[in-house]
């Protein structure tokens, strides 16, 4: 069975090898996630010129996911022993520097003024993921004062989330802008933006983009702040697909909300035909065990039932001392859901929007059609990749085979949902691309000579215009 979920794999310091890359694309890895929260442009620049060599080496797609850093709240450097907070102690954060020890506590830095005038009493703030919680109880201009609610050890450097507080920052950084020029330099396929509150922050890199590359990148919209889920639809109308952050929407929002919101955005994302990768602590165990935990799996496979076009390992790949075993757990495990998709499943496929786009017609066609004849394969021939994005949006049965000869298409079909794409020379006339199918599909074994298969693609061929030709063909019975 071809398997349908794509995999995303952050790359880092237990991914970094010629070796470990090229194992992990063997073990099921579709696209490389590459953090710019951490490392330098040149180590980013190796990891991309390694992906391109194994891409070209193996002939599969990988798909390059630059993720932006955004505007990360961080504490300053504390002591190198740290600190040791107990319930009902006073700290107070400061964006002035000063003693670790005064009369009013301790002192936290946090150099951001702009942050101050926003904050109330009453408000909460966490720091490291949540795992130590103050509440406000002073806020002036230049400080704030907050009781101990919940301790523990502090080191140098932990990220600090505001839950409730409106926080006048941007959402694309000038670190953001100098990342992104160079992400496009280097030619990546998609990009992650963080932070994204509404439409107009997805907008200002989108129009970035528009000014630095002439080329298609699928933009994605990380949602991690509760903001965005008030404005998710207007997000969606912006961006190509979105980012379930669970681990900063687990911060921000109780935890016990992080199940059905994640059930919501997928179902919003499918049903307006954009893409949607499930992210955070998928397999988390293993970042120091072989096997992951019964719960782990039961959540990977639960993603798959609601519909997720990906779902992405984190410091497994990254940073866990099982890399590879990590890859072939997730794709064993996506597997086994998707073998029982028709038992538990359910999926707002982009066939239940309120269209009359003539492409999403098309698609839906070649659906039914496959579905009433019982075909091998859908096959689509695309330049740009959009037609392999609709027929994977209304969810067939069968497998989406995509053929195209643009190399940049190439590499972002690796992200969508049961797509498997393949490089193919340019035909200029509809019987010579029928042929050139043919003998592609025989040659790759993926049908027999006597199958059937769907074909969508754009009438006349090479115009570059979307699909309006979807036929029933018998391998074998090519005029040429």
């Amino acid at each position: 069975m071809l398997r349908k979920t794509k995999i995303v794999c952050t790359l880092g310091p237990s991914s970094s090898s010629d070796e470990m890359l090229a194992r992990m694309l063997d073990a099921g890895m579709d696209v490389a996630r590459l953090n710019f929260s951490h490392g330098a442009h040149a180590d980013h620049q190796v990891r991309i010129t390694q992906l391109r060599a194994l891409s070209g080496k193996t002939g599969k797609p990988v798909t390059i996911l630059q993720d932006l850093q955004g505007p990360k709240l961080r504490i300053g450097a504390l002591p190198a022993e740290g600190l040791e907070l107990k319930v009902g102690d006073t700290v107070t954060l400061s964006s002035v520097a000063g003693p670790i020890k005064n009369t009013r506590g301790v002192l936290i830095p946090f150099d951001f003024p702009e942050i101050y005038p926003s904050l109330a009493k009453g408000r909460r703030v966490l720091l490291d993921d949540g795992k130590l919680e103050f509440e406000l109880t002073t806020v002036t201009p230049t400080s704030a004062e907050a009781r101990v609610v919940l301790g523990g050890h502090l080191s140098s450097h932990k990220g600090v989330n505001l839950p409730g507080t409106p926080l006048p920052i941007p959402s694309f950084t000038d670190k953001d802008a100098i990342d992104l020029a160079f992400g496009l330099e280097q030619g990546v396929d998609a990009v992650a933006i963080s932070f994204v509150r509404r439409p107009e922050d997805a907008q200002e890199v989108r129009t970035f983009i528009a000014a630095h590359t002439d080329r298609k990148v699928i933009l994605i919209a990380k949602l991690e702040r509760p903001e965005s889920l008030d404005h998710l639809e207007g997000i969606l109308h912006v961006v190509d697909g979105v980012m379930v952050a669970r681990g900063d929407l687990g911060v921000e929002l109780s935890p016990a909300r992080v199940p059905s919101i994640q059930k919501e955005i997928i179902h919003s994302a499918n049903r307006n035909g954009k893409l949607v990768i499930t992210a955070t602590q998928m397999l988390d165990s293993m970042m120091h065990a072989p096997r992951p935990t019964r719960a782990e799996a039961s959540d990977v496979a639960n993603a798959i039932f609601d519909g997720t076009d990906a779902v992405m390992l984190s410091g497994e790949t990254a940073a866990g001392e099982y890399p590879v075993e990590s890859v072939e757990m997730m794709k064993t495990i996506v597997c086994e859901a998707e073998d029982h998709y028709n038992e538990w499943g359910h999926c707002a496929d982009f066939s239940e929007a309120d269209t009359q786009d003539d492409a999403t017609i098309m698609t839906r066609a070649g659906r039914e059609l496959a579905h009433d004849k019982n075909v091998t394969a859908i096959v689509v021939f695309t330049a740009s990749g959009r037609t392999a994005e609709l027929m994977a949006k209304v969810r067939p049965s069968v497998p989406i085979l995509a053929f195209t000869p643009e190399e940049n298409t190439f590499h972002q079909m690796g992200l969508l949902w049961g797509v498997r794409a393949f490089m193919t020379e340019f035909v200029s006339d509809t019987e010579k691309m029928i042929a050139m199918l043919e003998k592609e599909l025989v040659k790759l074994e993926r049908v027999k000579p006597g199958e059937q298969v769907v074909i969508i693609a754009g009438y006349p061929v090479g115009a570059r215009r979307p699909p309006n030709l979807a036929m029933l063909h018998t391998i074998g019975e090519s005029t040429h």
